[in-house]
């Protein structure tokens, strides 16, 4: 499942680092922190990956 903008794309990768450790999960807030409690780390990873190229800041932007 790719992300739908750049700003879910990056909280996604907060999150993926929350989940490996290399971050506190205190640290997260708003959407990378119930990412990182509801998703698997695969699914993350998907999230995570996708390209920004051409993709809105906000999901927001793309349904005006």
């Amino acid at each position: 499942m790719p992300a739908k903008s750049k700003a879910q794309q990056m909280a996604a990768g907060a999150a993926l680092s929350a989940k490996r450790g290399e971050t506190r999960t205190s640290e997260l807030k708003g959407a990378s922190k119930s990412m990182e409690k509801s998703m698997t780390e695969k699914e993350l990873e998907d999230l995570a990956a996708t390209k920004r190229k051409g993709k809105p800041a906000r999901v927001s932007e793309a349904r005006r």
